[in-house]
């Protein structure tokens, strides 16, 4: 009778490769700064007094993850300002991260109260350090590993990301709780250190053979020709509206979400309890589970109910901003909300994985992935203008029906364009950094 387990007890020493943990470190490095842009920076704007529409239009610090390919071919193609010793992947990280943890360290020093326009610098300064390394970080993952080992890789950079948000989002609340908020952000620079020593320790990947070719090739085979392929297919600007439009409502709602949460006089501790340590072990819940109904369902069944799901659990704000503060209504909250989003994303993913073309799947789906990035980045900038005009009840019930156009484009592709009977799996990515 065979044996079931053989199989991954003969890769279990795949386990005590070093590049596993160097993966594991750098992932963590590339975590930390989100939260930094993000939740924890409009957590911190809030208590400041910023208004609504300040924090709101703190959506467009992330731009850089959304648009980041744009000088991808620089750090694929140049030689690294310094460390050149280290190698092309390597330097370019030893280059990148010293200066990222002195941008974030920095940001902790400025006042959003007296100087915001600063503090909003510095952060576009930190999104822009933080999403050149993740280019580098992916560029290095994929290079340093036979493509056997590719799943392990990228398991071991996921969960190290995941640590990341959760050390730089309740970590950093609770170190801004007893020592001020410049400790906290001197806490998160100094955790991109295990990023630096990851790259000191770990090994430089081979470089591939260099094939010179003038720039203006190289951006026809980058860029054009996976646009080109793209456009050529039936209703490609129906699939672009539905990858912008999916996550609008959730880009709307999460954006004010840490002024939302201050508002009802929720303590910083409990959020990052509740906020943060919970609602990320809701997500991966829910993507687990959404994976499951994806391989149940299939993906266009799985798409429609994931969706519905996902557009219904912002009305959970709704019910939380009539009950006021209730610690048990802010589990359910976060609870339904986060899992949900993760159900959703499973099945966002395989269908954006399964619209790629097979001659361009990289670069298709790396589009694709950041648009839909896009309208957080954008639309999502009116957010605290809307909340403010509007008051949180209405506000979230807008957000829910922004969901709308998205569904009815969905319905249409499905209908259309429905995807392969065996869904297509591609690994899960944050589609909002």
């Amino acid at each position: 009778m065979p044996n079931p387990f053989r199989g991954a007890l003969s890769r279990a020493p795949l386990l005590r490769d070093r590049r596993f943990l160097i993966l594991l470190a750098l992932g963590f490095s590339a975590g930390v700064p989100l939260p930094l842009t993000a939740f924890t920076l409009r957590q911190w704007f809030s208590e400041s007094g910023v208004s609504l529409t300040a924090i709101g239009l703190t959506a467009l610090i992330g731009l850089a993850y959304a648009f980041k390919f744009l000088w991808a071919p620089v750090l694929d193609h140049a030689a690294p300002p310094a460390f050149r010793w280290l190698g092309r992947r390597r330097g370019w990280l030893a280059s990148i991260q010293p200066v990222l943890a002195a941008a974030i360290l920095g940001l902790g020093f400025t006042d959003p109260v007296n100087a915001a326009q600063v503090t909003v610098m510095v952060a576009v300064l930190v999104a822009f350090l933080s999403a050149s390394q993740d280019i580098v970080v992916d560029a290095y993952r994929i290079e340093v590993l036979e493509e056997s080992n590719q799943g392990y890789g990228l398991a071991c950079y996921i969960w190290g990301y995941r640590a990341a948000l959760l050390a730089a989002n309740a970590g950093a609340l609770t170190i801004a709780e007893f020592a001020g908020w410049t400790a906290a952000f001197a806490y998160c620079a100094a955790l991109v250190g295990i990023g630096f020593a990851a790259v000191m320790f770990g090994p430089e990947p081979e470089a591939p053979p260099v094939v010179v070719l003038p720039w203006a090739r190289r951006l026809k085979l980058a860029v054009v020709d996976p646009f080109v392929d793209f456009m050529g297919r039936r209703y490609w600007v129906a699939i672009l509206a539905f990858v912008a439009l999916f996550k609008l409502g959730e880009a709307l709602a999460g954006i004010m979400t840490a002024p939302f949460y201050r508002s009802l006089g929720f303590s910083r501790l409990e959020i990052a309890a509740v906020g943060s340590v919970f609602g990320l072990f809701m997500t991966l819940g829910g993507a687990l589970a959404g994976g499951w109904v994806v391989a149940r369902l299939g993906t266009a069944r799985a798409l429609i109910y994931t969706g519905i799901l996902q557009m219904l659990s912002n009305l959970m704000y709704v019910a939380l901003a009539q009950t006021g503060y209730s610690m048990p209504m802010l589990w359910l909250q976060v609870g339904v909300e986060n899992f949900t989003d993760g159900l959703a994303d499973a099945a966002f993913v395989t269908y954006l994985s399964a619209l790629t073309s097979r001659s361009f799947t990289a670069t298709q789906y790396a589009l694709l992935s950041s648009l839909a990035a896009v309208p957080l980045r954008t639309l999502g900038a009116g957010s605290g203008w809307l909340a403010e005009g509007l008051g949180w009840s209405w506000f979230f019930g807008l957000t829910t029906l922004a969901a709308l156009p998205a569904m009815v484009i969905m319905l249409f592709l499905l209908k259309h364009l429905p995807p392969p009977a065996q869904p297509v799996v591609q690994p899960a990515r944050d589609l909002t950094g």
